[in-house]
């Protein structure tokens, strides 16, 4: 399965409004996890099995949550039993269309 997921403090850790701090222990948590992922500006995305996806997601939540006394999350999954390497397979079928393949 693939999860795309957003986290962040709810309430910002000072007068900037910068949350990038607490977003950086979460992306931690995920990298360190050993599971394929991506980040970009908005989301992370991650691919695995549905125990192994969500502990890492609740891992990054709680990272979050050390830093903030609330924590918001936004996630979207694709779930697609007998697929794997779908987090670079499924561009790969894009960008191929888009060549004109």
């Amino acid at each position: 399965m693939l999860v795309a997921f957003s986290v962040a403090p709810a309430v910002a850790a000072d007068d900037t409004g910068s949350v990038s701090e607490a977003v950086a222990a979460a992306i931690r948590v995920v990298r360190e996890s050993g599971l394929p992922n991506r980040t970009d500006s908005m989301f992370t995305t991650l691919e695995g099995e549905w125990d192994e996806v969500m502990a890492v997601v609740k891992g990054a939540v709680d990272a979050v949550a050390a830093a903030s006394p609330r924590v918001s999350l936004v996630l979207k999954a694709d779930i697609r039993p007998g697929f794997t390497g779908e987090l670079e397979a499924k561009v790969a079928r894009i960008d191929d269309l888009l060549a004109g393949g």
